[in-house]
């Protein structure tokens, strides 16, 4: 009987020992756990993300010509012809600069509201209901080269079918939608409301699913109508999604190109040639890489403070709360 009694303990005493060599070799390398299952995505993002930035900001201290073998520094020239109102490149950016601003002005009301209007007639139940999504979501996997070239034949002032249509309901039907303004603002904005909205709607889709229900029986039964769920259930429960929507949408808007490259090649005496659509040009057609890149910084610096203004506004809301 005593043997019984302690042959138990002799069986578990190697069990301890292993037990306690486990982990000491686990704590032996566990320092260096976290970071190798980093290191792909460090490495990705030093090589396409730090290092091109770095790269940018030393060609824009040089008068860098990729035609010229000598690129001499210059130092902060690039930004400060940027600031020369009477420069060569002053004048235009800042030209550029108020095309970005008046689009994103136009546009985002209407890429936030559209399509949170979609996303709540999306999240009701009825026959259908997922084909209705797909073809609100279906122009947004096109490509912009897509997009511009269809564009850009309906809006045609004399052959396209907009024009067309708007003469058999008689409305004007001369409407140069690709060479003047205010005209051809409002035909870069609807055509990127149209093209964009399903990827906001998705969005804001998510966010009204993860809303519970729960909520808006209590609402019910405390005789909210609808206007007072909406405000007081809905519009509280989508903060997070709003503040990726608002913050991405304003990003996106600023950095339009492809649709005034396309549509209107920046026409009228380049009132819709966008921030991008000039350093492009900049860069690539008149191969002035040094200036093309200053004025990526300073127009990276300018979306840094108005995505710093949006976090700072929804977090102001919040404590409000």
């Amino acid at each position: 009987m005593a043997q019984r009694l302690t042959r138990p303990s002799t069986e578990r005493q190697p069990r301890r020992s292993s037990g306690r060599t486990t982990a000491r070799a686990s704590a032996r390398h566990q320092w260096w756990t976290p970071y190798a299952f980093m290191a792909p995505y460090l490495a990705l993002f030093l090589t396409f993300v730090v290092v091109p930035i770095g790269y940018g900001l030393w060609i824009s201290l040089h008068a860098w010509d990729i035609n010229v073998p000598a690129k001499p520094f210059v130092g902060l020239d690039n930004y400060q012809e940027l600031f020369d109102p009477n420069g060569v490149d002053g004048p235009r950016f800042w030209l550029a600069m108020r095309a970005t601003g008046i689009f994103t002005a136009l546009s985002l009301p209407f890429l936030l509201v559209v399509p949170l209007f979609v996303a709540l007639l999306m999240n009701r139940r009825f026959r259908g209901r997922n084909l209705y999504r797909a073809v609100y979501f279906a122009p947004y996997v096109l490509g912009v080269a897509v997009i511009g070239l269809l564009w850009r034949f309906l809006l045609d002032g004399n052959i396209g079918m907009v024009n067309h249509y708007l003469g058999l309901i008689g409305l004007p039907d001369d409407v140069q939608w690709t060479t003047d303004t205010p005209a051809a603002w409002w035909a870069l904005v609807l055509v990127t409301v149209w093209w964009t909205l399903g990827f906001n709607a998705v969005i804001y889709l998510a966010g009204l699913q993860d809303i519970p229900a729960e909520l808006y029986e209590s609402a019910r039964v405390d005789g909210a109508g609808a206007w007072q769920r909406f405000v007081h259930v809905t519009l509280p429960g989508l903060r997070p999604v709003a503040l990726f929507v608002v913050n991405s949408t304003l990003l996106a808007s600023a950095n339009m190109f492809g649709q005034s490259y396309l549509i209107t090649a920046g026409a009228p005496a380049d009132e819709t040639k966008t921030a991008i659509f000039l350093i492009a040009e900049t860069g690539l057609r008149r191969f002035e890489m040094g200036s093309a890149s200053a004025m990526s910084f300073i127009l990276a610096l300018a979306l840094m403070a108005a995505s710093a203004l949006v976090f700072r506004v929804f977090r102001e809301r919040q404590e409000e709360r």
